[in-house]
């Protein structure tokens, strides 16, 4: 460690900053002063050169929600049969718990799937997706 202190700053550090810091000061009041001059208030101009929010870009209008990413629906486990209709084996109200269920599957025709209410359980039919509109 050097002779500078116990955390090694120099006096010629803290003189800088001050010198800087001071500069700066001078500046501010300095652009205050030379916008009073233009007919404003000193202390209003310098209040406000601090107080001014940043200039914002306006952000774009949510887009509508739907029944899915709201969450108004239930997750089926569900069977396709031999002639392509649906059969629902199970209902769950959170997607974790229904693929905790579905996890020791090895039946290629069950599947999970979301299905908003107010939705029928043809749309879960062989060939049929649900999210396409």
């Amino acid at each position: 460690m050097s002779g500078n202190g116990q955390f090694g700053f120099d006096p010629e550090d803290f003189e800088r900053v001050a010198r800087e810091a001071s500069e700066g000061l001078r500046d501010l009041f300095g652009q205050a002063m030379r916008n009073a001059d233009t007919g404003g208030n000193p202390l209003g101009n310098l209040v406000g050169m601090f107080t001014a929010a940043p200039a914002r870009t306006p952000t774009p209008a949510p887009a509508p929600t739907t029944t899915g990413e709201k969450g108004d629906g239930v997750w089926v486990i569900y069977t396709i049969d031999d002639d392509g209709s649906a059969g629902i084996d199970q209902v769950f109200a959170t997607e974790l718990d229904a693929l905790r269920a579905h996890r020791d599957n090895v039946d290629p025709r069950r599947k999970v799937r979301f299905l908003p209410y107010g939705v029928s359980v043809g749309v879960l039919a062989a060939g049929i997706d649900p999210t396409s509109d």
